[in-house]
């Protein structure tokens, strides 16, 4: 069960080479697709063998029609709003930067969960701390609750409130650029023993153990890479499934790994790769 915006994604005409046709223009349909880490996470889920169900907020006709091809996937809930969470991304230099263009608002309805896996994830500050129920494994990935936006959709990143991390949390996962801001939760995952990964691109995750021990594990080269957009969340989602399962940290990160190397190497999110082709991908590094 992920919990968070599903977004509307609008793509800038300087995206990467895997979002153009051979002439440099956009590809059909990519201009605007669906995106948000509960949306990518739910995916990656799904495509792993796991009954799935996304619960957003966000204009319901507008959702029906951005999760059209990937109904079949996965069950949604949704959270009747005006808008829909939109996020504009261009790549100027090749870096990505997003832009917020809409809000849906908080979640503040009550979750009622019977899951095994929950998946706090937050794009823009909506999700809840507590639910109602039973949840057996609980995961966050905190990038949505260190963001904050200008009046003109500028984001810039701050410390999250004292009182945003989940009332359990299992594991975290969250980027090296995030790490700085998200000092104050990963001090209090640590007192409640949870296992945080924290993604570097290219270069090693770093693992920080209940135990105060702290471990790299190697990140699969990629040798074609066309776009990151979900990634982290690709990576989420399948290391708290390996965490789940009954990986240590160090076979999870590495399974989580290969996950969202398969999603960089494709375009968009019908690159998200399924657990055989997962399992190919390790075997084959």
């Amino acid at each position: 069960m992920a919990v968070g915006h599903v977004t509307a994604d609008v793509l800038s005409v300087d995206a990467p080479a895997g979002e153009r046709q051979a002439d440099g223009t956009r590809a059909a349909g990519a201009a605007r697709r669906p995106g948000g880490g509960a949306f990518y996470s739910g995916l990656q889920a799904a495509r792993l063998g796991l009954r799935t169900l996304l619960i957003t907020r966000g204009s319901p006709a507008e959702l029906d029609e951005l999760l059209e091809p990937y109904r079949e996937e996965f069950e949604v809930r949704v959270f009747p709003a005006e808008r829909t969470t939109t996020l504009s991304t261009s790549w100027p230099g090749g870096v990505r930067t997003q832009q917020v263009l809409a809000w849906a608002g908080p979640i503040t309805e009550r979750l009622q969960l019977d899951t095994s896996i929950l998946h706090f994830a937050p794009v823009a500050r909506e999700t809840p701390s507590s639910w109602h129920g039973r949840a057996e494994f609980v995961g966050l990935t905190p990038q949505g609750l260190i963001r904050e936006w200008d009046e003109h959709g500028q984001i810039s990143l701050r410390p999250p409130a004292a009182d945003s991390l989940p009332e359990r949390c299992d594991a975290l996962v969250l980027s090296a650029a995030e790490r700085e801001s998200c000092a104050g939760l990963l001090a209090d995952a640590a007192t409640r023993g949870a296992t945080v990964a924290v993604t570097d691109g290219a270069r090693p995750t770093t693992l920080l153990l209940p135990d105060g021990k702290v471990m790299h594990t190697p990140v699969p080269v990629g040798e074609h890479p066309r776009d990151d957009l979900g990634a982290g969340d690709v990576f989420a989602a399948a290391f708290f499934i390996a965490l789940r399962d009954g990986q240590d940290p160090g076979q999870a990160a590495a399974y989580a790994s290969a996950a969202a190397a398969i999603r960089i190497e494709g375009d968009g999110p019908s690159a998200i790769g399924e657990r055989n082709a997962i399992e190919r991908r390790i075997a084959a590094s």
